[in-house]
């Protein structure tokens, strides 16, 4: 019984999230668009794929050169119901780093709410507490309040540092949760 109760309270959290992406070896990534800083005469490079065990790998090379400074990869979504939860998750890892995980409300809106954070070698989930997104432009810090909405149109990752830098990251899932 007591295993019964076990399984019951597991699949009972389990079911509360809802899933953004889970990347596995099947996919096609053509849904993951590449915008580099060469959008504004950069040189970074950067690159997504799937490797053997299905998980995303992110990476490239961070260059300065040209005002550039930054890689990210961005997704389109249609995600509604978003006030039911509390936190986007990340299972990631690897080159140690920080990063940027970016959503928006609307397709048309050119800032990004965003959040930070720290990669390792090994497997984590990252959780973003969703109010905790704060607006950003450019690298500049908007007033306006923090992410408030019941949609999310677009989710993003970005890499800029500062630095001139390799980096590596491996995406296994992305999902909210409460």
């Amino acid at each position: 019984m007591k295993t019964l109760m076990f399984c019951f309270i597991i699949t009972t959290a389990m079911a509360q999230d809802f899933t953004i992406y889970n990347f596995n070896s099947s996919q096609d990534l053509n849904d993951w668009q590449i915008v580099n800083d060469g959008v504004m005469g950069g040189l970074s490079q950067s690159s997504i794929n799937l490797d053997e065990e299905g998980n995303a790998v992110f990476k490239g090379q961070i260059s300065l050169e040209n005002n550039g400074g930054f890689a990210s990869v961005r997704h389109e979504t249609d995600i509604t119901g978003v006030q039911k939860y509390s936190y986007i998750n990340l299972k990631v890892k690897g080159k140690p780093s920080t990063y940027q995980f970016r959503i928006k409300k609307n397709e048309g809106e050119i800032h990004s709410y965003i959040q930070e954070f720290e990669v390792t070698s090994d497997w984590e989930t990252v959780q973003l507490k969703l109010s905790s997104f704060y607006p950003r432009y450019r690298g500049r810090s908007l007033n306006l309040p923090n992410f408030e909405a019941n949609v999310i149109r677009e989710v993003a990752i970005l890499i800029g540092n500062g630095n001139k830098e390799e980096f590596k990251l491996e995406i296994d899932k992305i999902y909210l949760s409460k």
